[in-house]
């Protein structure tokens, strides 16, 4: 008789998880019921512990004790969310893939209308949020900022308020994990890679337990990692500030010269040190952009793995393949 594990796979779910203990068996229950919808029985549920300091691993494990669909990985270290992501997504096996977090505010249940629009002919179905509950204002507009500065920046076309929650085919997954670099930005490589994309309009329901794992400074990590990524633009506004920089240069001495030729008067230090305030804040302006882009070109050619595997359940995995 065929195991669970043996049936062909058709689906895949991978679902990063950081300190999420209070919500997994919910997520379980959630995601069994619809991916028997969509694939019957053969699906597979991939959970990515990024270095959880809470129970989640044991969780992992007893579900996967429970059930040999579901297949779980321990990092060795906290990798960052999009590095745990791209772990469950190098050994998912099903011919669709299904993204999402492990905190529901993407409702598992939006799985089987995606794959609806996905047997269309489309090759990603994205979730796109027409509202965001349970978020601070501070947070909307951020986001808000971030998704119109990419659109002014990147060659790329981003979709606004998408996250990584999104239905891919096999072809997408592939050529994704075709792309070598260490700074992920997942949804914007599969915004890159092109194939039919099509966005899935949702409302996003509030955090149930715990807190975001995405405070402040991550998100400006990521914000960074995207901006970098995807764009030279910042290079090009450093350009763009040595001609200001020359143009001021230029009105301040026209300036400077009728002050002493034609009304008779010295500056005095205030002039002096506006001037060299300006041009000092130019240069570190920069600099630090430029020095933003050598510094990933720098960690790129180490050509380091972008995240160890300590321990797995239902699966061999044991280390990255990116990297070796």
């Amino acid at each position: 008789m065929k195991s669970e594990q043996d049936c062909e796979i058709s689906l895949s779910i991978v679902v990063p998880c950081y300190n999420e203990e209070g919500i997994l068996e919910e997520l379980l229950e959630r995601v069994q019921r619809v991916a028997g919808e969509v694939a019957g029985g053969g699906f597979e549920l991939i959970l990515v512990d990024d270095g959880s300091k809470d129970r989640t691993w044991e969780i992992v494990e007893s579900m996967g004790a429970r059930h040999d669909w579901v297949k779980g990985l321990r990092l060795s270290r906290n990798f960052g969310h999009q590095c745990a992501l791209t772990a469950g997504l190098e050994i998912a096996r099903g011919e669709c893939v299904f993204i999402i977090d492990a905190d529901l505010q993407d409702p598992p249940e939006l799985l089987k209308p995606m794959f609806d629009r996905l047997q269309e002919g489309f090759d990603v179905v994205y979730g796109q949020r027409e509202s965001r509950e349970g978020e601070s204002w501070f947070k909307l507009a951020t986001a808000d900022a971030f998704y119109r500065l990419m659109e002014k920046l990147s060659d790329t076309r981003i979709p606004r308020d998408a996250g990584d929650f999104r239905l891919i085919r096999r072809c997408v997954l592939e050529a994704y994990l075709s792309m070598p670099e260490r700074h992920r930005f997942v949804r914007g490589m599969i915004a890159w890679a092109g194939f039919r994309q099509v966005a899935f309009p949702y409302a996003r329901a509030a955090r149930k337990t715990g807190e975001t794992n995405y405070p402040l400074s991550k998100m400006l990590r990521l914000a960074v990692d995207a901006i970098t990524g995807f764009s030279i633009v910042p290079l090009r506004f450093c350009g763009i500030l040595g001609l200001l920089s020359i143009f001021v240069s230029f009105c301040l001495l026209v300036y400077v010269g009728l002050s002493y030729f034609v009304f008779g008067s010295t500056r005095g230090w205030a002039s002096i040190a506006a001037i060299v305030t300006f041009f000092g804040s130019v240069q570190l302006i920069s600099l630090s952009l430029i020095g933003e882009y050598i510094g990933r070109s720098f960690m790129e050619l180490k050509r380091r793995p972008i995240y160890f595997v300590s321990e797995s359940v239902n699966s061999d995995s044991n280390s990255t393949k990116l990297g070796l």
